[in-house]
């Protein structure tokens, strides 16, 4: 029987998927004493990557913003998949996110909004966190975004 936050994730009309496994040497999250790091999730869909391009150079704002809401989503996939259970997160600490960014390019933090909100609409109250929004030359597999969480838990 799904928590709290699964039915409220699921109320918004999204099934979690099966959390990604590492693509490289590396973990998909961490977990020490009260937090929970979360490796950074790219846009990552039911039929592969999606959102690729570079901000400011072809991709807009509202896919960049739809990008990182999957990147979120795919972080609460890895949340649950090393609590058991997200009614187990005590609040959402930080993400970071990183936009793939024409040299002119200054509206990450529009981009990263598409992240933000969904994790406040899934989480509530929980979901408010402090975040950085980054401006990069070049992502993994061309991607628009990727974000990475740290999370209070259980």
């Amino acid at each position: 029987m799904p928590g709290q936050i699964e039915a409220r994730i699921a109320e918004l009309g999204i099934t979690l998927p099966q959390a990604a496994a590492p693509a490289a040497n590396y973990v998909p999250f961490v977990r020490t004493g009260n937090q929970l790091f979360i490796s950074g999730q790219i846009p990552m869909g039911p039929d592969g990557i999606q959102f690729q391009g570079k901000l400011g150079a072809g991709t807009s704002i509202e896919d960049g913003q739809a990008a990182a809401r999957l990147c979120a989503i795919n972080l609460l996939a890895q949340a649950k998949a090393a609590l058991g259970d997200l009614d187990k997160v005590v609040r959402l600490v930080k993400i970071v996110g990183f936009v793939n960014s024409a040299p002119d390019f200054g509206d990450q933090p529009k981009v990263m909004n598409g992240a933000s909100d969904f994790l406040v609409e899934a989480l509530g109250d929980r979901g408010r966190h402090a975040r950085s929004a980054v401006g990069v030359a070049g992502l993994p597999f061309g991607v628009a975004v990727e974000v990475e969480a740290v999370f209070e838990v259980e």
